[in-house]
């Protein structure tokens, strides 16, 4: 009975010892072995053997993405601006070994890391920058604090500013200034709207000058050549009269002066002001004038009908003539 009782105990101790040497890692975490307090290696997920007693596990750490939440930090800018920062801060275990030997504490040891390097970065900044800037910041932020948590294993992969939050009365001058720019813009472009619009009226008004100013040119050399054109017709005209006088005929100028006459007495009938018309004394010439000018006009059909009347050629013609009743 005694050797069964023992044999039962012995059993139920191994199944203890195998039970305690069994180490089941879950996915996304690894565990730190130890051996009488010493690393030895580190467990990946599944499972993993290890005598109890000799081998334990020392930390169990998390291979997951992480997310540390910076919380709200007062912080001077360069122009000595208070203003509120939180953030937050993402990281990745890459080597357990070292997060878990290489530093004491690593989510509290990132968040002052954090901590003091956006106050560091932030403090270097323009308010203005600080408000239209927050991608540089990131990238600062993240470029420094990930450097200085290699020896920890750890891969900071963003580091994120969730608001920026400056006094009241610097959020109301600033509501100020911008209301005094958008104004300032607004006027600039009414005014060269108003530019723009005075130099194409002025424009125009130049093109309408010079368009009249070619017309009253082309009008003028229009009445230039009908006066000459005029002037080479009475010239000629007189041309025409001056040598019929030359050859003796009397009547030409009778002709000449009664045309000259008429256009005057046309002149003044044509007034619009003339209600009455006196002829002067001399207006009796005008007829006698007329007159002279059917007697021309006489002569020259008279001369017409000698002409086509002529005797044969070869005989001496004696022309026609008719005697004035």
């Amino acid at each position: 009975m005694n050797a069964i009782t023992l044999a039962f105990f012995l059993v139920v101790l191994v199944v203890l010892y195998l039970a305690a040497s069994i180490k089941i890692v879950r996915q996304g975490y690894q565990y730190t072995i130890e051996r009488f307090g010493r690393f030895t290696q580190v467990a990946s997920p599944g499972f993993n053997f290890f005598p109890a007693f000799f081998y334990a596990v020392g930390r169990k750490i998390n291979m997951m993405e992480q997310v540390i939440d910076v919380p709200s930090q007062e912080i001077i800018t360069k122009d000595n601006a208070m203003v509120s920062v939180d953030g937050v801060v993402f990281f990745q275990v890459l080597d357990a070994a070292k997060a878990a030997y290489e530093v004491s504490e690593l989510r509290i040891a990132l968040l002052q890391l954090a901590t003091t390097n956006l106050r560091t970065v932030m403090g270097s900044m323009d308010l203005d920058e600080t408000l239209s800037k927050r991608d540089e910041i990131n990238a600062r932020l993240l470029s420094v604090v990930d450097h200085a948590t290699n020896a920890w294993g750890v891969k900071i992969t963003r580091v994120e500013i969730k608001d920026i939050r400056p006094p009241q009365d610097i959020v109301n001058a600033m509501a100020r200034q911008m209301k005094a720019e958008r104004e300032k813009r607004a006027n600039i472009l009414e005014a060269e709207g108003l530019r723009a619009s005075e130099i194409l009226r002025a424009e125009g008004a130049k093109q309408s000058q010079i368009l009249e100013a070619e017309g009253r040119r082309e009008s003028a050399f229009r009445d230039a050549e009908a006066r000459e054109r005029e002037a080479e017709a009475e010239a000629k005209a007189t041309t025409l009269v001056s040598e019929a006088i030359a050859q003796g005929n009397a009547q030409a100028i009778n002709y000449f002066v009664a045309q000259k006459y008429v256009e005057a007495v046309e002149k003044f009938a044509t007034s619009p002001n003339a209600k009455t018309i006196l002829f002067p004394v001399e207006a009796t010439q005008l007829i006698g004038t007329l007159g002279g000018i059917g007697e021309l006009a006489r002569e020259a059909l008279g001369n017409s009908a000698t002409e086509t009347t002529r005797t044969p050629a070869g005989s001496p013609g004696v022309p026609r003539t008719r005697t004035p009743s």
